[in-house]
């Protein structure tokens, strides 16, 4: 949606295949994901399935995934947006679709609910985590640093957290979202949680 001619350093899909096929292998991919979950897990009890595939639903509907990118594009230009604003649509952009992939884990692998809640948590902090990393990034790296364009949000005016907030206290803010969400992971087992904790530090520490 910000139209730029590079993800990762390769051609973005719309400036390869034109806009109505990233469009429609958008479609796709998400329909396939149901299918996925629906008809390749196996050895999980049917009322789990029902509920994962519930869950990655409700992640992509308007209160979701979608609320997020919505808010963010009429919030470009306003000077009112505080922080509260910020975090919804953050929380409702990455956060909403790492949430969907954590918690279908935990609710596909049998967990609790008050594991499922804590996991959902945890992907809430981690999926906030990447917003705010990326917005750091985007005024510290160059283009060829990030493999995309860099400083689109300056260009385009979107409300950002080194535009409320600065640098370094996103900085620390980015770090207290890390260090929160590991806290969550204490009590799981050492080596299932192993990957978890990866994450959380790979998202921290990325740098593009």
């Amino acid at each position: 949606m910000d139209n730029d001619d590079l993800r990762r350093g390769k051609p973005t899909n719309h400036k390869v295949f034109c806009e109505d096929i990233a469009f429609l292998a958008g479609d796709a991919l998400l329909a396939f994901a149901f299918e996925h979950v629906a008809i390749s897990t196996v050895g999980v009890k049917p009322g789990r399935i029902v509920r994962a595939i519930g869950e990655l639903a409700k992640s992509i509907r308007a209160e979701g995934l979608v609320a997020g990118p919505v808010v963010d594009i009429n919030s470009e230009g306003l000077t009112d947006v505080g922080l509260d604003h910020l975090e919804f649509i953050h929380v409702h952009k990455t956060a909403a679709l790492l949430e969907a992939v954590v918690v279908l884990g935990a609710i596909l692998g049998g967990g609790c609910d008050e594991d499922v809640e804590r996991l959902r948590k945890f992907a809430m902090y981690i999926g906030l985590l990447f917003q705010v990393v990326d917005d750091i990034l985007d005024v510290t790296k160059s283009s060829k640093e990030l493999g995309k364009t860099a400083g689109k949000d300056l260009l385009a005016d979107k409300v950002t957290y080194p535009k409320l907030i600065g640098i370094e206290k996103s900085k620390e803010f980015a770090e207290k979202l890390r260090s929160d969400s590991l806290e969550l992971l204490q009590g799981f087992d050492s080596e299932k949680a192993a990957p978890l904790i990866a994450l959380a530090n790979c998202i921290a520490y990325r740098q593009n």
